[in-house]
């Protein structure tokens, strides 16, 4: 037996919860009450979550004239002679440490149609408790979208997760690579696909040049672009920057690489962000085990919450990571430089400064090793249908294809 959280609180056999889910039909694509239940919650969830940025963006991006926006961009998709259409029963799996990610998963496969099953954590933290009390209280209203969603909590018991895939036809799992290897070794029915987000690494890019034309008010605020990034999940998102990497006159790049940490120290008091004791002490373990592996040039570690370690080369930082403000300043004479270093699990670039024609060669050059999203400072973390190289819009679908020409009888 299983926790289901909504659309009502029970103990529920999984295999039984997953058969009466898949007894309802799927419903067409962007329908009218798929559509009204979006912004009702929407709405409920900018009452709610005042005051949460996280939640905030997220009761952005569901707005009306964003939902129909991406309406627009699936009908886009089809054609007279190509139908979209739902795959069915979506599973998602997705991460403890970021609260708001499970509802952009679970909002795109339903607005195609699909049936959900979204298993939650069980270590859920008060925003996400939040968040899960604002469906709660609206999806009571719409029975389409009610009766194609179950969300539910369990461990780690793989009989459950067995169970859930058996019934999917698409399961969808975000995590770290620990996650996605453990629950790829529960099979899928043989019709069924999968999308996997492993653990990835993301950085950021400064043009010195650029920086240095900016007035003290234009920097400010920079800096805040930069912690919206960077602090949102306590540096923990895939697409929060660790990296950053300055561009340009390397004579200058010393003073304005200052400048900017001094900014955003600024930023954090304003904001009173802060870090717990343990995550303090994880950073400051990560910053001592970099200066042995890593040739760092400097150190800064004013405050608990942002500590900067220059690095002369391109740092091999990927794997395990504290969080809470720990970054590598590289300088470079050119932004290309980076291309050889650039691995496959590395997703975004968010970039100040530079030219469209410039990044445009950047991801030429890389053509495919890696780095998946290029973005301005202050859009790390703003959830988009494409994402990881996927376009969920499609992937959430499936493409019936009709030949209406007449055989050829003579």
């Amino acid at each position: 037996m299983i926790r289901q959280l909504l659309p009502e609180a029970r103990e529920v056999d999984p295999a039984e919860l997953v058969a009466e889910l898949n007894s309802h039909p799927t419903a067409r694509p962007f329908s009218d009450e798929v559509v009204d239940f979006t912004v009702a919650l929407s709405r409920r969830l900018s009452k709610v979550g005042r005051g949460m940025p996280e939640t905030e963006a997220l009761a952005f991006w569901m707005r009306k004239a964003e939902v129909r926006r991406l309406a627009d961009s699936y009908a886009s998709l089809g054609s007279d002679s190509t139908l979209l259409r739902p795959r069915g029963t979506v599973l998602h799996v997705p991460p403890a440490n970021v609260d708001t990610l499970f509802v952009y998963s679970w909002l795109l496969a339903t607005l195609t149609g699909n049936r959900n099953v979204v298993r939650l954590s069980e270590r859920a933290t008060d925003q996400a408790n939040l968040i899960i009390g604002a469906i709660g209280e609206v999806i009571g209203g719409f029975p389409s979208v009610r009766d194609t969603t179950a969300m539910v909590t369990y461990g780690h018991e793989e009989t459950v997760t067995a169970a859930l895939s058996a019934g999917s036809d698409v399961r969808i799992i975000w995590g770290g690579d620990g996650t996605v290897n453990a629950v790829r070794r529960v099979p899928l029915p043989p019709h069924a696909t999968e999308l996997t987000f492993p653990d990835r690494f993301s950085m950021a890019a400064v043009d010195t040049a650029a920086y240095a034309a900016l007035g003290d008010s234009e920097r400010d605020r920079l800096a805040t672009h930069f912690f919206n990034d960077a602090y949102w999940f306590d540096q923990m998102g895939c697409s929060s920057p660790r990296l950053v990497v300055w561009a340009g006159e390397r004579e200058a790049a010393a003073e304005l690489t200052a400048d900017f940490a001094r900014r955003v120290e600024q930023v954090i008091a304003s904001k009173s962000y802060s870090v717990d004791t343990a995550t303090a002490v994880a950073k400051m373990l990560q910053s001592y085990r970099s200066m042995i592996d890593v040739d760092v040039t400097s150190y800064s570690h004013d405050v608990n919450e942002l500590t900067v370690l220059g690095v002369k080369e391109f740092p091999d930082v990927r794997g395990e990571f504290s969080g809470g403000g720990l970054f590598y300043f590289q300088t470079v004479d050119d932004l290309l430089e980076i291309a050889p270093n650039i691995e496959r699990r590395d997703q975004t670039l968010s970039q100040f400064g530079f030219s469209a024609a410039k990044l445009g060669e950047l991801g030429a050059t890389l053509n495919g090793r890696g780095i998946d999203r290029i973005v301005p400072f202050g859009a790390a973390l703003n959830f988009n249908r494409f994402w990881d190289g996927y376009d969920l819009l499609q992937e959430f679908s499936r493409r019936v294809t009709i030949d209406a020409s007449a055989p050829q009888l003579a």
